[in-house]
């Protein structure tokens, strides 16, 4: 049975979309698949890893009957990869076997039976709804996602926590060594809910986002959160777990200020870094009236110093930080100037963006 006549690239989108989220490795081999299922023209993609399900649709089939299959990911799309831009691709289904045909070029690919494929549940009730243009979502995700976990013991900082709060959508992400904060304002009005997404979905999320104005919609229930936009689906468990009260952890009323150009920054702390070792990675900071002075060393006793001008007047600070954190941040923001505000040697750095209350960084002082 024939289930798709298209183009080549028609046939790659979809499958680029959903195919991210697949495992090379499961201990269920039918995770290395996709699911297709056609009815009549409307043909739908869906992958999943048990946690996190994309499914996506798209109207390429070949001809009025239902059918469905699974077949492996990874190599459907390399090949669809590998064929010409031009002529057009049929997948044909008959004796268990996927055939895959462009011109001349033929491919026979093994599947297995639909109705095993593990599909996630959706949840059968949402507490919170509520929509977001693709740019101010992936804004949001982008201005705090490098601050989360990687494969922390302590699980609720493996993701995102995403908190409703009167009319503002609030994102803050934490490793424990350094903090990102960043809202944005609604027009909608929501009751105080709180919920951390997997680290694993924010990255596909970040993937699929689009700098556009098209509706993304939010569907939060106990467990399960459910983003739709386009012709995309995406559900994602939650990260069971209490989060950092990010409240406490972003100082006020630091007294010890300055501004200064955010790229002018960010080049001193990356020609610094070249000094550092990849398994030390700090830099040290002394800042004094009218100056800041960036140095780092290595074992070998190599050193680098960076001294820059800036406006200010505070107290004397000799303050030592991993660079990376430091270069994480400046690397991410899109403003001219960062402002930077400090208690003393032993206390956090905030860093923020002039005028704009709806963004701040925090990070930990590191011994050098």
């Amino acid at each position: 049975m024939q289930l798709v006549k298209t183009t080549r690239d028609t046939l790659l989108r979809p499958l680029q979309i959903v195919s991210g989220i697949v495992e090379r490795r499961h201990t269920m081999p039918i995770l290395a698949n996709i699911l297709i299922r056609k009815e009549g023209e409307a043909v739908s993609f869906l992958s999943t890893d048990t946690e996190v399900q994309i499914t996506t649709n798209a109207n390429i089939g070949a001809n009025e009957e239902v059918a469905g299959t699974t077949v492996a990911a990874r190599k459907l799309l390399d090949i669809l990869r590998a064929l010409p831009e031009s002529g057009d691709v049929t997948m044909t289904l008959l004796n268990k076997r996927l055939t895959v045909q462009s011109g001349k070029s033929r491919f026979a690919l093994q599947t297995l039976a639909a109705e095993e494929f593990p599909t996630v549940q959706e949840a059968e009730a949402f507490n919170a709804s509520f929509t977001l243009p693709q740019k101010t979502l992936k804004h949001l995700f982008n201005m705090v996602h490098f601050s989360m976990a990687q494969q922390d013991i302590r699980y609720y900082l493996n993701g995102l926590l995403l908190v409703l709060d009167g009319e503002n959508v609030i994102a803050v992400a934490t490793d424990g060594h350094r903090l990102a904060f960043c809202q944005v304002k609604t027009e909608q009005a929501f009751e105080r809910q709180e919920v951390i997404i997997p680290r694993k979905t924010i990255i596909e999320l970040q993937r699929l986002l689009e700098e556009n104005d098209e509706p993304v919609q939010l569907d939060i229930a106990a467990n399960q959160v459910k983003l739709g936009f386009t012709d995309i689906e995406l559900i994602s468990k939650l990260v069971e777990g209490k989060f950092p009260d990010y409240t406490r952890v972003i100082p006020k009323g630091y007294k010890n200020d300055f501004t200064i150009s955010r790229d002018e920054l960010l080049r001193s702390l990356q020609r610094a870094a070249i000094m550092t070792s990849d398994k030390f990675k700090g830099v040290r900071c002394i800042i004094s009236p009218g100056s800041l002075k960036i140095s780092s060393t290595n074992a070998d006793q190599e050193e680098a110093v960076e001294e820059l001008e800036i406006d200010y007047g505070g107290d004397n600070i000799d303050i030592g930080f991993n660079v990376t954190y430091l270069l994480d941040v400046l690397n991410n923001l899109k403003c001219d100037q960062v402002n930077v505000s400090l208690g003393d040697s032993n206390s956090s750095a905030l860093i923020s963006i002039p005028e704009n209350p709806d963004f701040k960084y925090v990070v930990m002082p590191m011994r050098i």
